[in-house]
């Protein structure tokens, strides 16, 4: 049983697409499955409820962030692994969900701007393992949105490096992602053994390689 939270300070990074994705590769892989949308927009639940995919059926809204750590404990006691998917702009509700979790994921995409946002995400994560005085939450980078074979995705990976933080394997921007979402599926569902799909394969595997350990 594991708690995992995709994390991040800005919008945009694809934390939800991430969790989403996750979600229904872990079901693939025989793993009991709850996420916890914690963004006050509910997009990973609205996204569920588009369709009757595997996301229809794991998917549960977090109040507020005040109860989130209670929840996503007493979610593990029922399930193999817990997914958190955090809004941005709330410290505190980030912060929280890395206090409860066992691993943090924090996407990052190729903007400037999303790597002075990982910064920030990334000290809230620290910051929790410290209070907890653990070696827990283990924290990883994932490549979001990449353009594959480009400057700005030889660019982000130079930049994750210099972060000294372990980097799992990259989410490429693909249009096939987009479009499993507006159908209410997850990549799996929507697109079995596309480019996309394999990507979201390969991320599981590491994810489930690390909680294993």
């Amino acid at each position: 049983m594991a708690i995992v939270a995709v994390a991040g300070r800005k919008g945009g990074v694809g934390k939800t697409t991430v969790a989403g994705n996750l979600a229904g590769e872990f079901v693939r892989m025989g793993q009991s499955v709850i996420a916890l949308d914690a963004d006050p927009q509910h997009s990973l639940a609205a996204w569920a409820e588009q369709g009757e995919g595997v996301l229809s059926r794991c998917v549960e809204k977090v109040a507020d962030g005040a109860t989130l750590r209670a929840g996503a404990h007493a979610a593990e006691k029922h399930v193999d692994i817990v997914l958190i998917d955090t809004p941005p702009g709330m410290p505190e509700t980030t912060y929280q969900a890395a206090l409860a979790a066992d691993l943090v994921l924090l996407p990052c995409g190729p903007s400037p701007l999303d790597l002075f946002a990982l910064k920030e995400a990334l000290a809230l994560s620290l910051k929790a393992r410290a209070e907890r005085r653990s070696k827990k939450p283990r924290i990883r980078l994932v490549p979001s949105k990449v353009l594959m074979n480009t400057n700005l995705s030889r660019g982000l990976a130079s930049s994750l490096k210099e972060t000294r933080r372990k980097v799992l394997p990259a989410i490429g921007q693909r249009v096939a992602v987009a479009e499993a979402v507006s159908s209410g599926l997850t990549v799996s569902e929507f697109a079995p053994n596309s480019p996309a799909h394999e990507e979201f394969r390969a991320l599981a595997k590491a994810v489930v390689k690390i909680l294993k350990r």
